[in-house]
């Protein structure tokens, strides 16, 4: 059965399309000519392609579909040659249609399991069950990855294209779950390796300068620095020097000596000559030149410091961005410290040469620096390195970036595989069950075409139609078995081809009895007994009012069979624009009021300039248009304006539709102000407009009002349509018979019937 039909983009919908759902084995589609109906019934019949329409099947199984519209009858009757005979189930083979019956009992026993099956897996409704139970596991496990992707969001560029689907992200993660066997790292170090790895700014960078530091190291174990400066030993001054440990204290006195002509510096007393002497024996050549190497000393080492720092301040070295500059910065501060008391250290052996000094070793201290600069370099390296092959590390590092994720969320993933699992191994069952189920309906429906081969024929459509034919007056023609096997031919009496010269309500009848016959039957000898659905397309648009009735009846005779699952027919669809067949074909005696009953549907199609919709209604829409008219008529009390021109409208349909009547030999059985009226009444035979008496209605008063009902309700009775009258007026109608021309008494029980209408 259908569920569901979208049209969109074809015939008179447009882009935005319009849907019809929630459909019933029985739906009724009411709209004008040029709205769409035909549109319907080709998406529903498959003809032509239709890519913007869709059809939505029940349990997801289309079934055959049997279809009445213009294109049916062009394909059959508008085209030169033989007519495809319908095969229908004989009555001969009692047996053989039992066995048939049988068959098909059992495919229906098929179908219900696989049906059951179906709705495990899918619900009724397709929405639910074991798969809707495994998309919300898979929706939550979606939810769950997500959010513990949050603690990754430092690795967006690992995960580009999807960090803003969701859906996506999770149908990754299940991949790499299956393939990822990267190297487990710290979380901390991938992002140290993402912010150079997927840095916009990763270019080629030179090496840190390193400062050779070994001329220092050398410098600061220098001989000099331990060594006691001191003057000659074999000078007779040079005990007392020894003695007293002053030998820098004369040292510094001998400057001002040179300068005090022979006075003692300390004393003040004049020296002799031989003292002179003795201090220059004591400070002799050997001692200047010991002082001139603590003084070469602390020249190269402070030349040495100052070249070490400043290589160290390079802009290389400030600015790289591979250097640790804290930790650099902190050991540098603690060289600078040791070589600046280093220096201080050789100012006070130059100040005092005859005292032994140790500089500290800044071996340690440089090697510290430096180790900086190496580490830096090597960061350097692997950043060329890096740069050289740098597609290939960004994919090992997306790698053990969701390894790394993996791992944290296993948890998770277990608790899904779990669920999953589980759903999966029943959805497998039952899908494995229903392909079974599926190839046993195609072994029975085999042996229901190979039986029904035996039992079918085209004789006895011929006999029924030619029948049907007969029986309603249509006696010019008639159809006869073609000698083309398999085929009719539509023949006069004298057994000329009548098909090119049959009128157009002859070939609309014998079209649509042809076409009721295919819906029980079938084109080839076997499947006349396969499920379908049937579309009438307005099977009337051509027939007189008596035929109208006809096919509203064997119409309503199939929908019958439909409801009381007699047959083949699962679903019917009538579509029209014609008021008066619609309300004879949707009558069905238990309807409460006009509402749908339970297994149908009614649909209204309003058409606009962009294009057609679907509106559903809850009750017969007829009742708003021809149905409201006669309501009006009906309501106490009536009113004067609206009541007169809802006769007139009434009467326009009513006698136009049937047509055959001639309003004018209606006007001349009235008499008087009757006649008056009754013309006022038909004034839309001459020019179609209600305003020429409008303004005389709208004068009348109460009781001129019950003689305009008086004379609408006698034109039935003088055309003969008093049951029509009768029928439309339900409850409110009183059974009175006045003679023509005596209103009294039919206005007196009009009246009262809308006084105990009134009352009610």
């Amino acid at each position: 059965m259908i569920e569901a039909i979208k049209l969109a983009s074809e015939g008179a919908y447009d882009e935005h399309g319009t849907q019809i759902d929630s459909l019933r084995s029985l739906n009724f589609i009411f709209g004008p000519n040029g709205s769409g109906k035909t549109t319907i019934s080709r998406v529903i019949d498959g003809s032509g392609t239709h890519p913007h329409c869709d059809i939505k099947w029940a349990a997801s199984s289309p079934i055959e579909t049997r279809v009445y519209n213009r294109y049916f009858v062009e394909k059959h009757f508008d085209t030169p040659g033989s007519i495809k005979g319908i095969y229908t189930l004989g009555d001969a083979n009692v047996e053989a249609i039992n066995a048939v019956a049988t068959l098909k009992a059992n495919e229906e026993e098929i179908l219900g399991k696989k049906k059951g099956l179906e709705n495990t897996l899918h619900g009724e409704d397709r929405k639910s069950g074991k798969k809707k139970e495994r998309a919300e596991i898979d929706d939550q496990f979606r939810e769950d990855i997500w959010k513990a992707k949050v603690r990754f969001d430092d690795f967006r560029d690992a995960f580009a294209g999807l960090n803003s689907n969701k859906t996506k992200f999770r149908d990754r993660y299940l991949a790499e779950v299956e393939k990822n066997k990267s190297e487990l790292r710290d979380i901390a170090d991938l992002r140290s390796d993402a912010e150079s790895v997927f840095s916009n700014d990763l270019c080629q960078a030179l090496p840190l300068p390193k400062p050779d530091y070994s001329p220092l190291a050398t410098l600061e174990k220098h001989p000099i620095l331990s060594k006691k400066v001191i003057g000659k030993t074999d000078v007779d001054i040079a005990a007392l020097i020894e003695r007293l440990g002053n030998s820098d204290w004369v040292r510094q006195g001998r400057r001002y000596f040179e300068v005090l002509d022979d006075q003692c510096p300390f004393c003040q007393q004049k020296t002799h000559g031989a003292f002179r002497q003795s201090l220059e024996d004591y400070f002799d050549e050997s001692y200047g030149i010991d002082i001139a190497a603590i003084d070469g000393l602390r020249t190269n080492y402070t030349a040495q410091s100052e070249s070490l720092l400043e290589a160290y301040a390079a802009p290389a070295i400030l600015d790289s961005v591979f250097l640790d500059q804290d930790a650099f910065n902190k050991d540098l501060a603690t060289l600078r410290l040791a070589l600046e008391a280093n220096l201080s250290t050789i100012e006070d052996k130059k100040k005092e040469p005859s005292r032994p000094v140790e500089l500290k070793d800044t071996t340690l201290l440089l090697g510290a620096v430096n180790d900086h600069l190496d580490a830096a370099n090597t960061k350097v390296k692997e950043n060329n390195a890096t740069l050289a092959n740098l597609d290939a590390h960004k994919k090992n590092l997306t790698n053990q970036i969701w390894r790394r994720l993996l791992e944290d969320t296993k948890p998770v993933y277990e608790k899904y595989k779990v669920e999953a699992g589980k759903l999966d191994q029943a959805i497998t069952g039952l899908s494995s069950k229903i392909g079974e189920r599926n190839e046993e309906l195609q072994d029975k429906r085999r042996e229901i075409e190979e039986n029904e081969k035996n039992i079918t024929s085209i004789k006895p459509t011929i006999e029924e139609i030619n029948q049907l034919l007969k029986s309603f007056g249509f006696v010019n023609f008639h159809l006869v078995e073609s000698a083309e096997e398999g085929f009719y031919e539509v023949k006069r009496p004298n057994g000329q081809d009548a098909k090119g010269s049959l009128s157009e309500g002859e070939k609309s009848f014998i079209t649509f009895l042809y076409f009721y016959h295919h819906v029980k039957g079938s084109f080839s000898s076997h499947g006349a007994n396969t499920d379908r659905i049937v579309v009438f397309d307005d099977p009337v648009s051509s027939l007189d009012a008596d035929i109208l009735f006809i096919v509203s009846n064997l119409i309503k005779g199939i929908v019958n069979e439909m409801r009381e699952g007699y047959g083949a027919i699962k679903q019917v669809f009538v579509l029209t624009h014609n008021i008066y067949f619609h309300k004879e074909v949707a009558f069905h005696k238990k309807r409460s009021g006009a509402n749908a009953m339970k297994d149908e549907t009614f649909w209204v199609i309003r058409k606009s300039t962009s294009g057609s919709t679907l509106v559903r209604s809850h009750e017969n829409p007829i009742k708003s248009s021809y149905e409201l008219l006669w309501q009006e008529v009906r309501q106490t009390p009536p009113s004067d304006t609206a009541v007169q021109n809802a006769m007139r409208r009434i009467l326009e349909h009513y006698f136009k539709f049937f047509g055959g009547i001639v309003p004018e030999e209606i006007i001349e059985q009235f008499e008087g102000a009757e006649k008056i009226i009754c013309g006022s009444l038909f004034s839309w035979v001459n020019d179609g407009s209600h305003f020429a008496n409008d303004d005389l209605f709208m004068a009348c008063g109460p009781g001129q009002i019950d003689r305009y009902l008086t004379v609408f309700r006698r034109i039935f009775e003088v055309s003969d349509h008093h049951a029509h009258y009768k029928m439309m007026m339900g409850d409110a109608y009183v059974n009175s018979s006045p003679e023509v021309g005596e209103s009294g008494p039919e206005t007196e029980g009009h009246s009262t019937s809308q006084t105990a209408d009134a009352s009610n």
